[in-house]
């Protein structure tokens, strides 16, 4: 079975990789400060490697109410964070040239955690940066932090802080979802190609199975209808059964409609499977009427006036034979009679 990932996919992978090695170039994440005193807002963008925008002019702020003021040096995630996204488009790449899907289901996984771990990082920045305030800073107010909100809006002050992916953030998220629908197709299609092939060995076995399955239905006395003359079948010593070669069962209940049945060529010989009579020692039980014990006499009497009696084996039959002084006959003659 073809494991590879498809053509389309792949070229879509090329696409993502090249994507996310762009994304080096752009910032990852910022946030927007609007106050009266700054009718034009300041930004800080997050870039993969650095602090950029209005750096200074918000460490100025920060001086004033306690908060850190930021730098690149001090964050070791600028140091990895090229590395890493660097690792994701090569990885991506590498499935796509491989055309692995256990690369490709692999890689998702780890974009995912390495999402949540990321987004839970910048939290903790956030909670750190927002809470963790100089006791001698010009500016206290009793119980207030400063946390920016991870996304979305939140008053600080007379700041409003907006805090929203950038042009890198959304190629990130762009990526992580068109690699998300990327793998549940090609997941599907992997799950179809085996289903099919599944189908494929088996089935034939199964239409052969079907076809050789002549085994025998129990006939449920007192409640099946004779095939042949409409009667209930009820009498528990007598009855017949034939299962075509494609597995359906009809039910008499009595060797002289089984056998005025077949003479009418309902059924062609083709469709023919196995012929089934009730012991009538056993009672209840179908034997394979080839290699039952047969006996003819003008004593027995089946319900629709049948004079044949079943035996599945020899010493079960030679009592009746004696008390009854019937025949022993075959069921090949029974048929030609």
């Amino acid at each position: 079975m073809n494991n590879n990932i498809s053509p389309r996919a792949r070229i879509l992978l090329f696409f993502c990789a090249v994507a996310l090695g762009a994304s080096l170039l752009f910032p990852l994440w910022r946030i927007d400060l609007t106050a009266p005193q700054y009718p034009e807002g300041l930004v800080l963008k997050i870039y993969p490697h650095k602090i950029g925008g209005d750096v200074e002019v918000v460490n100025g702020l920060n001086h004033y109410i306690g908060m850190k003021t930021l730098h690149t040096k001090d964050f070791i995630e600028f140091t990895l964070l090229p590395y890493l996204i660097g690792f994701f488009a090569l990885s991506l790449l590498v499935a796509a040239l491989l055309k692995k899907k256990w690369i490709l289901f692999t890689w998702l996984i780890l974009f995912v955690i390495f999402g949540i771990v990321a987004m839970y990082d910048f939290y903790r920045w956030e909670y750190d940066y927002g809470h963790n305030l100089d006791p001698n800073a010009a500016i206290i107010v009793p119980g207030m932090a400063y946390q920016p909100p991870l996304i979305g809006f939140k008053q600080l002050l007379n700041f409003g802080a907006y805090s929203f992916p950038d042009a890198g953030g959304y190629i990130f998220i762009a990526v992580g979802l068109l690699v998300l629908i990327i793998s549940v197709l090609e997941w599907r299609n992997f799950k179809k190609k085996k289903h099919t092939l599944t189908i494929a060995l088996v089935f034939p076995f199964f239409m052969y199975l079907q076809s050789c399955d002549t085994g025998a239905e129990p006939i449920v006395f007192s409640k099946d209808p004779c095939h042949f003359c409409k009667m209930i079948i009820s009498d528990k010593r007598f009855g017949a059964e034939l299962v075509t070669a494609k597995g359906k069962v009809f039910k008499f209940d009595d060797t002289y409609c089984i056998i005025s049945f077949l003479k009418s060529n309902d059924l062609r010989q083709s469709e023919m499977g196995a012929v089934y009579i009730v012991d009538y020692a056993q009672k209840e039980k179908l034997i394979a009427a080839e290699t039952a014990f047969l006996l003819k006499s003008d004593i027995i009497r089946g319900p629709m006036g049948g004079d044949v009696a079943a035996f599945e084996t020899e010493a079960a039959m030679k009592p009746y034979q004696q008390q009854w002084n019937a025949t022993i006959i075959k069921w090949t003659h029974v048929v030609a009679k």
